[in-house]
């Protein structure tokens, strides 16, 4: 049975009319008869060429389904440098595979609710005058600067555990941006803990205060969209 390095894999993308071979498991299989991997992409997220073995615990089914396509070969054994992984994160790793995927896309939704729910509270305390409601964006604020920290540490976690930590222009951007979300909403905090009233005045700082949480719902559109694209990528036509 032939054996394919990723390199030689990687050839077999589907595209261009090219046979489509992915690899699990250290086997190589050949899905080109497979509606669902037309031009080398499978449900707008796996590509072809690659080895999918890490991506195929998220899949919504078993090992059966290589059954229904033809073994063409085998992975060979990664001779390149692996990255340096402390032994007890190997074995995590190993023990729960959905680390591998799973941590930042679970845990950067909660900045990301908190963070859109301030401003969203905000206004309907000042077109209601229901007091409760600024207490609840408040409260929103606070949730959404104590998940930050643990979106970015999985994030950055996920993009060391499979990427890495290669300079990606989309990584690099959801870094500086969520440095700035980081500093506003801090901020934010900040000046809110000590001027609890701020909402009340009359004056450009409650302007200033509103536009800057307004502000946390572009930024965390587009970092989530950023993320996004790397974990279901744009079918380009």
């Amino acid at each position: 049975m032939k054996e394919f390095d990723l390199e030689a894999l990687s050839d077999f993308d589907g595209k261009n009319g090219k046979p489509v071979y992915i690899a699990h498991g250290g086997k190589v299989y050949d899905v080109s008869q497979s509606g669902l991997w037309e031009g080398g992409l499978h449900m707008n997220r796996h590509h072809a060429g690659r080895d999918l073995s890490s991506e195929f615990p998220a899949a919504p089914h078993d090992e059966e389904v290589f059954e229904r396509y033809p073994q063409v070969g085998v992975l060979a054994k990664k001779t390149e440098p692996q990255r340096s992984m402390p032994a007890f994160v190997s074995a995590l790793v190993d023990r729960f595979p959905f680390l591998e995927r799973h941590p930042h896309p679970m845990t950067v939704h909660f900045p990301i609710v908190f963070l859109l729910s301030v401003a969203f509270f905000n206004i309907l305390y000042l077109f209601t005058g229901i007091v409760s409601l600024e207490t609840t964006a408040f409260h929103c604020l606070i949730g959404g600067i104590l998940f930050l920290p643990v979106g970015i540490v999985t994030g950055f976690f996920t993009w060391w555990l499979n990427y890495l930590a290669k300079p990606m222009k989309p990584v690099v951007w959801k870094i500086v941006l969520s440095g700035v979300l980081v500093v506003l909403g801090a901020g934010v905090l900040f000046w809110r803990i000590a001027d609890p009233g701020i909402l009340n005045n009359c004056g450009p700082a409650r302007i200033v205060y509103l536009l800057i949480t307004l502000s946390f719902a572009p930024l965390v559109s587009l970092i989530g969209y950023l993320g996004a694209g790397l974990t279901f990528p744009v079918r380009k036509k």
